[in-house]
């Protein structure tokens, strides 16, 4: 039997993680068609939050004291979560699925921009310049003022914003704040979100297909966080990063299969500039690392006298 090297399950799990949430993507925009966007949201919280506790609960981490220095943390990472959820579901019941995921492909740009401004993250000309070309990609999708631009692509990009704040609150939590609490807290806080927004919409009948069209979405969504913990586990992560874009090939396939949707030239060719600056990007941090690691090796090699 033929042993996988760290790197390549690091890689595999990755790409399950973004099969695993286009999945849910797919099967949120189909029930889109007879379900408001906070009944969706209230219900597939339900079954997401139980899965979430389960799991909290077999990795004892379901009653966790919450350090003081993190419940601001916390609470801005819940304003991202819950903000990019309404965001991109607004988004994905009215965009093409391909469209919508090639917009939040710009998500790994904006975190390192956001990091470097909020954070003060080193950044070198060379990155700042993928981000800058990664943006043009951005408009070339949604081409703003051409024939054809939709509103709703505003909606992916206020998602995006949502996700960097997201990202970057949660880089400050404290290690003694398990993932798996964290997000199982972030679960039920969107379950009661939709349960609290859904007199501002139509209750509709929910029919058997929709809720097992929500329970599979909340099984995926699960499955796709647990395999994106799993990546972070496995080998090296600068190696196995750039496959969360295979989540372009999967919305593609899912998108001509489930709706009959082939994307336009312009969003293949704005995907592949996003992409591209990305995986450059990525590129660029594992050049910066190994740099930093070379630099402390010289420095211990030096004798006492010379440090």
């Amino acid at each position: 039997m033929m042993v996988l090297s760290d790197n390549v399950r690091g890689a595999a799990l990755m790409a399950a993680a973004m099969a695993c949430f286009v999945t849910n993507d797919t099967l949120m925009k189909l029930t889109s068609e007879h379900l408001s966007l906070y009944q969706a949201v209230f219900l597939r919280g339900i079954v997401a939050s139980l899965l979430m506790a389960f799991i909290a609960w077999r990795q004892r981490a379901l009653l966790v004291a919450i350090p003081r220095r993190d419940r601001p943390i916390l609470l801005g990472r819940f304003i991202g979560e819950a903000g990019s959820t309404v965001a991109f579901l607004t988004a994905l019941y009215h965009l093409p699925l391909a469209n919508l995921t090639a917009i939040m492909q710009a998500l790994p740009l904006a975190v390192t921009l956001g990091a470097a401004v909020f954070l003060k993250e080193p950044v070198g000309w060379r990155r700042y310049t993928a981000i800058g070309v990664g943006f043009v990609g951005v408009l070339v999708i949604v081409r703003p003022g051409a024939e054809g631009f939709s509103v709703y692509s505003i909606w992916a990009l206020v998602a995006v914003a949502f996700v960097v704040l997201r990202d970057l609150t949660t880089r400050r939590l404290s290690r003694e704040v398990p993932s798996i609490f964290v997000a199982m807290i972030t679960a039920v806080g969107i379950t009661v979100l939709g349960a609290v927004m859904l007199p501002t919409v139509e209750w509709r009948p929910v029919g058997t297909n929709d809720i097992i069209r929500l329970c599979f979405a909340a099984v995926f969504v699960v499955g796709g966080y647990s395999c994106s913990v799993m990546t972070m586990r496995v080998g090296d992560i600068s190696f196995s990063a750039p496959f969360r874009y295979s989540v372009l090939v999967w919305a593609i396939l899912l998108g001509i299969v489930v709706f009959d949707h082939i994307p336009s030239r312009w969003t293949l060719v704005g995907a592949a500039i996003v992409v591209g600056t990305g995986m450059y990007t990525f590129y660029r941090e594992r050049v910066r690392q190994r740099q930093a690691a070379g630099r402390v090796i010289a420095a211990s090699s030096l004798p006492p006298a010379s440090r």
